[in-house]
């Protein structure tokens, strides 16, 4: 009794460290779609007009999620060689720290050009960060424990997302409140200077959790592959691809419900900047409680039937999403947006267990993070920046936006059709290659 006792606390210990972890991480990432989706054109592109600065803001917003690839392929070799923790203790670090700089960054009026430089620098290096710290926090979540709850256990790394979604949008709300003046001058800046405060504690309880069982188990049986990446596409390239598919009306929904809609929302439709926020916070909080649900639920009948039911609303949700933001209605907007996000938490919520439950444990790390992370610059990553030019381009009418969702939707509807279910799998006893399936 006590050493179930025992084991029990020390899967909680992870879970939670895994959770408070990836909100820190995420709430360097997301504080910087807020901040490109209202100052970053003012500040650091202001010579050109007002929708093309946006348009450059979300360029530069995108390049992080083109590193988060090669953050996935860096960080998942030495994941699965090295060790889950060890890579989760390292990106958090290089988050924290990218986050820090950007708070102290000169903006246009200070360097010229050089700003908007060292801006993408430092996204570019907060890409790198979250590409590779998604991967070993599911797998630390995933490979502890019984396979019965590991959809409902992997999910609270999942809802570490929308709660760092909800922290970055409430401290960017509360320095947003500010006159616009000093909101420019230095407000906008603190957000970013607290993300070190919150690295802290989060290495503090990263440090103290153990290594994935499963993984050291592995390493007796069979050691490492020399490189990974190489085992993992000669065994796994479909399970790659359909991880990729799966991931595309998810990411993109998400960055469109999050970001593209209070530049849509301020700058089209002249609706209050706090209040847009506070809807993305009232969404968040619904996707917080909602993303642990659906992971539960996934465990009970399994991956795919959640998975395809989300997609499937997401896809008829998409113009009903700007109907109601259209109305100019505060209440309108917030249902719109809540509703948005608690349906991509059906899909977020068993993404982690599925992706992972894809892979065989020698190259599980390398595997999730590179499925998970070669569609976030294609959906997540360009979707702000091709939502703003579908919008110039039909001269404001945002049609062109929901069927660019709908196609996203079909993508991943067809995707996940073609995966198998695997929330009865083994993790030993994952198939070494798709084929077998």
């Amino acid at each position: 009794m006590n050493a179930e006792k025992s084991t029990n606390d020390s899967v909680g210990r992870v879970v939670l460290a895994s959770f408070i972890g990836t909100t820190i991480e995420w709430y360097d990432f997301f504080l910087y779609g807020t901040a490109a989706a209202l100052v970053f054109n003012k500040l650091f592109f202001p010579t050109i007009d007002p929708l093309a600065g946006t348009m450059a803001a979300f360029a530069t917003y995108a390049v992080g999620f083109f590193a988060r690839p090669l953050g996935g392929i860096i960080f998942g070799h030495f994941g699965d060689r090295i060790g889950r923790k060890s890579m989760l203790v390292t990106t958090l670090t290089i988050m924290g720290v990218a986050t820090f700089l950007i708070g102290v960054l000169p903006t246009h009026a200070q360097a010229g050009v050089l700003a908007p430089v060292l801006l993408v620098a430092l996204r570019f290096v907060q890409g790198l960060g979250v590409g590779g710290e998604w991967g070993g926090a599911v797998l630390m979540a995933v490979e502890h424990g019984g396979a019965g709850a590991r959809g409902l256990r992997a999910s609270w790394v999942q809802a570490g997302v929308p709660a760092g979604s909800l922290l970055a949008a409430t401290v960017f709300n509360v320095f947003s409140s500010l006159p616009e003046k000093e909101f420019l001058t230095w407000g906008w800046r603190v957000p970013f200077l607290l993300g070190i405060l919150l690295t802290g504690v989060g290495l503090f309880i990263r440090l103290r959790v153990e290594e994935s069982p499963v993984f050291a188990a592995g390493r007796t049986v069979r050691p490492p592959a020399p490189l990974p990446i190489l085992e993992l596409l000669r065994r796994h390239p479909r399970n790659v691809l359909l991880a990729m598919g799966a991931r595309f009306a998810e990411n993109a929904c998400f960055y469109i419900f999050t970001v593209f809609v209070l530049t849509y929302a301020t700058t089209r439709l002249g609706l209050s900047q706090s209040a847009v926020l506070n809807g993305v916070l009232a969404g968040s909080t619904a996707q917080l409680i909602a993303t642990p649900f659906f992971g539960a639920l996934s465990d009970r009948i399994g991956r795919r039937p959640v998975y395809l039911g989300c997609a499937v609303f997401l896809a008829l949700f998409a113009f009903p999403f700007f109907w109601l933001v259209d109305t100019r209605a505060m209440a309108a907007v917030w249902l719109a947006i809540t509703i948005g996000l608690v349906g991509h938490a059906a899909m977020y919520g068993p993404q982690a267990a599925f992706f992972s439950e894809l892979f065989g444990t020698n190259v599980r790390y390398s595997g999730a993070s590179l499925g998970y992370q070669l569609a976030s610059p294609l959906a997540g990553g360009l979707a702000p920046l091709i939502a703003t030019a579908l919008l110039k381009w039909s001269e404001g009418k945002p049609w062109p936006v929901a069927a660019y969702l709908v196609g996203m939707a079909l993508i991943t509807i067809v995707s996940v059709w073609l995966a198998a279910e695997t929330h009865r799998s083994d993790l030993d006893g994952v198939p070494n290659s798709d084929s077998s399936d």
